[in-house]
């Protein structure tokens, strides 16, 4: 790890596998974003085994099986969920049906690992929140901006190491580039939520993890079609402000706008502002510096300033906490209240939004 000399923070040892050979066995059901790789490869990482793969197009699941030779193409959901071996579904489908998705495998006796964002409704909220309580299963979800990136958990083990005193506020930065070759539902509001719900629930999480917060209020959030009107469902734009119920506050934005010169997917970041100083992230890349790699992160406090090069360095707990959650039935990883408020406030944001382009 590269930083100035002279700070007294340093991350966490990276983490190993918390399970050997056999002891925790997971399953991929919906195919449909690429997210799910991340969610095994995580998972794989922490020692779990990968025993199963399904999605109705079986294109998919040949493709996600040249990832994992060893991996079983089962002939339906349900030889999934009917093996008793199987701990843990992990999916990545189209967003508006990870929550029926989510029920049929908690029915089955098995934990659920959905991608973001996990539902699309409140309804679906309230389905969801209906199951975990009737099975005792967990409804867990993949915030992959901040569990899955090295900055996003050092700023965590800062912050709880005292670094920067109470988190006042954080701001966010979700830029994605949009590409060519996205799926239909990909433009379909009913379907992927609208940006708000869908990439702007990692930045809630954030937000509610970073200020310690419990709830909180959407007290302005704002969506637009800028650029794109040849696609009128998409949101290519999006922000909103929030207010904790401790009194921190928040504020983000999202957009389909990384231009085509940029080295990577988004220049994601962000700003956490305590009492005692603030801490920045650059998640993805440094801005003029070609092929660089990400894990930037900026500290400056009562004691120092210091720029630290995380990657590889601090690696992503979560996974080896959520399969010890799984086995030992506790909640280190995320609790499921805060999986489904992260979720609830997103879907929320998105329902008031203002329409800055005046689509109906």
């Amino acid at each position: 790890m590269s930083r100035t000399d002279g700070s007294t923070y340093a991350p966490d040892p990276v983490p190993a596998p918390v399970v050997g050979p056999g002891e925790f066995t997971i399953a991929a059901i919906g195919l449909d974003h690429g997210h799910i790789h991340g969610q095994v490869g995580g998972l794989i990482g922490a020692g779990a085994e990968l025993a199963w793969v399904y999605d109705p197009d079986p294109r998919k699941s040949e493709a996600f099986a040249a990832r994992h030779p060893d991996v079983r193409i089962a002939r339906s959901e349900d030889e999934v969920l009917d093996d008793p071996a199987v701990h843990l579904v992990a999916g990545a489908a189209v967003t508006s049906e990870r929550c029926a998705l989510g029920i049929r495998v908690m029915e089955a006796g098995k934990d659920y690992f959905t991608d973001k964002a996990p539902l699309t409704t409140l309804e679906q909220l309230a389905a969801a929140k209906d199951a975990v309580a009737r099975t005792g299963r967990k409804y867990a979800v993949y915030y992959s901006e901040r569990l899955h990136v090295e900055t996003a958990v050092f700023a965590s083990q800062l912050i709880a190491q005292g670094a920067i005193g109470r988190v006042l506020q954080v701001i966010g930065t979700g830029p994605h580039r949009l590409g060519t070759g996205r799926p239909e539902w990909f433009f379909d509001k009913e379907r992927y939520g609208g940006i708000l719900c869908d990439i702007g629930s990692h930045q809630i999480e954030q937000i509610l993890h970073y200020t310690g917060a419990s709830d909180g209020e959407v007290v302005r959030s704002q969506v637009a079609n800028y650029h794109h009107p040849e696609h009128p469902g998409l949101d290519d734009f999006g922000d909103a402000m929030l207010v904790m119920d401790n009194g921190a506050t928040g504020y983000f934005r999202c957009d389909w706008f990384t231009p085509d010169g940029l080295q990577t997917w988004g220049d994601g970041r962000s700003i956490i502002l305590g009492t005692e100083g603030f801490i920045e992230q650059r998640k993805y890349m440094q801005l003029g510096e070609p092929q660089s790699t990400g894990g930037h992160l900026y500290l400056a406090n009562g004691e120092q300033e210091t720029s630290f090069h995380l990657t590889g360095e601090v690696g992503y707990p979560y996974f080896g906490e959520l399969v010890l959650d799984c086995l030992n039935r506790t909640e280190n990883a995320m609790t499921q209240q805060h999986a489904f408020k992260a979720a609830e406030l997103s879907v929320k944001a998105q329902a008031h939004a203002v329409d800055l382009t005046g689509r109906d």
